[in-house]
Formats: structure tokens, C-alpha cells, sequence
């Protein structure tokens, strides 16, 4: 049983920056397939980033250019660096892990291809 548990939220200005980190613990978080979504108020979760075991990357549209995964190996903890903030994505962001697909197929966005979620760590982008 895999167990995740964000940290780094808080509240900060229109233009800021943020750095999110999930810790994992249960299982080889090297072999993980790993992600980060997010949750408005009144509106689904959406996909932000994922991040495969071979650190292949992809990213929502909308935050290409200015959001950052990453995994420290060492440490079992995945990270999404989040520049330019913008007031509409204040949300609760989730990290998110499943076992890695066979055959080299790639997790996308989409939640239900996730088992394991962290409880959320709030992030407030005032303008």
C-alpha cells in the first residue's frame, strides 16, 4: 500500500511561486508512475503534470512553461515547482502514484488511471 503525503502549500501573491513536495512511502517510488492534480472550488480535478520512472513529463496546457515536475529518488519525494501563479489556480493540489503500465505505455492525466492519493495541501494565489 502506497502512501502519499504532500506538503508546501500556502498563500501567495498573483506573479509568485510555490514549491510543492510529496513524500511516498509502501513501495519502490523509483518504479512509480507519479502525478500532480489539482481541485477548484466547484470544479474537478484536473490533471497538472505527470511524471513517468524514466522521467518522461507531460503537462497540462495550461501550465506548460511554468510548472516543474520532478523526483528526488533518494528522498521518495516528487515535486512540482510552480511559477507565475495565477488567482484561478488557487486549488487543493493532490499527488498522485500507480504502478508503472507494461509494454512502455505513459500515464496521461486522467484520474481514474491513478490508485494512490495523498489527503491535498492547499495552495491560495491572491491577486
Amino acid at each position: 500500500q502506497v502512501q502519499l503525503v504532500e506538503s508546501g502549500g500556502g498563500s501567495v501573491q498573483s506573479g509568485g511561486s510555490l514549491r510543492l513536495s510529496c513524500t511516498a512511502s509502501g513501495a519502490t517510488f523509483s518504479s512509480l508512475s507519479m502525478a500532480w492534480f489539482r481541485q477548484a472550488p466547484g470544479k474537478e480535478r484536473e490533471g497538472v503534470a505527470v511524471i513517468e520512472s524514466d522521467g518522461s513529463t507531460i503537462y497540462a496546457d495550461s501550465v506548460k512553461g511554468r510548472f516543474t515536475i520532478s523526483q528526488d529518488n533518494a528522498k521518495n519525494t516528487l515535486y512540482l515547482q510552480m511559477n507565475s501563479l495565477k488567482p484561478e489556480e488557487t486549488a487543493m493540489y493532490y499527488c498522485a502514484a500507480d504502478a508503472p503500465y507494461s509494454g512502455g505505455y505513459s500515464h496521461s492525466l486522467l484520474e481514474q488511471e491513478y490508485d494512490y492519493w495523498g489527503q491535498g495541501t492547499q495552495v491560495t494565489v491572491s491577486s
